[in-house]
């Protein structure tokens, strides 16, 4: 059974750092671009980062130079690095992978309607 599992959520002051990550059971994350999103109650689905198969990168304005989108092929996992966390970072976050589009798909989907397999999410709370 493919599954998507978050974790590394919590609650962190403003200024703190939090590390997520996805793993992944019944696939390797190794042949998927990989996308984070978040939702804030009461506003729609956004796309955080994203990484291609070949580690190519893309980050939201809004979490560029404090989020860090990596993969650790060995352990079948993708990070979210967040530093500088600020009250406006305070969500659910969600990982997202998405199977290759054709043979020797580099890509990386900024679109959450472009990925097949979901987490159930993690809550990050930023507050003093």
């Amino acid at each position: 059974q493919v599954q998507l599992v978050e974790s590394g959520g919590g609650l962190v002051q403003p200024g703190g750092s939090l590390r997520l990550s996805c793993a992944a059971s019944g696939f390797t994350l190794n042949s998927y671009a990989i996308g984070w999103f978040r939702q804030a109650p009461g506003k729609e689905r956004e796309g955080v980062s994203c990484i291609s198969r070949n580690s190519s990168t893309y980050y939201a304005d809004s979490v560029k130079g404090r989020f860090t989108i990596s993969r650790d092929r060995s352990k079948n996992t993708v990070y979210l690095q967040m530093n500088g966390l600020k009250p406006e970072d305070t969500a659910v976050y969600y990982c997202a992978a998405r199977s290759p589009a054709y043979f020797g798909d580099e890509n990386y989907y900024t679109s959450s309607s472009a990925y097949n397999y979901w987490g159930q999410g993690t809550q990050v709370t930023v507050s003093s």
